[in-house]
């Protein structure tokens, strides 16, 4: 099974690629796409859609995972995180992959074994568990922990 991890951001988005065969994980590709601040939100989100949709042709996973959204204390922010995550989604959709959704606690929970860990335990636990991966950055490391939370979790 190759799934397809994706952490959705209008600044830049991160993706990860791994294999799971039963209980075994292993790293794939990761990356991130990222886009022009002064560009308008319309080029910003075609960006994200067609840089994706290029990921998806080049692995062919058998599915995808992505963190549910979070409010944040700024609607603006909140806004738009929905919107890249919207243009994200359209990417997956179009190709009838199935798209898993996990909350932030649960993806460090699989990956660290606490709800509360933080990015650099989570990067830390994915060197281990993906021995020999180079994190591209932060945004494709995360993408990469909720894979491995959709390998374990699935679709709960």
């Amino acid at each position: 099974m190759i799934i397809l991890g994706l952490d959705p951001s209008l600044s830049c988005t991160g993706w990860g690629v791994i294999r799971s065969e039963g209980s075994r994980i292993a790293h794939v590709a990761n990356g991130q796409i990222p886009t022009n601040a002064k560009a308008p939100m319309v080029t910003r989100l075609a960006v994200l859609q067609s840089a994706l949709a290029e990921v998806i042709v080049a692995y062919s996973p058998d599915r995808a995972a992505a963190e549910e959204i979070f409010l944040n204390k700024n609607p603006q922010s909140t806004l738009k995180l929905a919107q890249a995550r919207g243009a994200v989604l359209a990417a997956c959709g179009t190709v009838g992959l199935q798209v898993n959704e996990h909350a932030a606690r649960k993806v460090k929970k699989a990956v660290v074994g606490t709800g509360a860990a933080e990015k650099t335990q989570v990067q830390a636990m994915l060197k281990v568990l993906l021995p020999g991966v180079e994190l591209v950055g932060a945004d494709a490391a995360d993408a990469l922990a909720v894979a491995i939370a959709d390998a374990h979790l699935g679709g709960r």
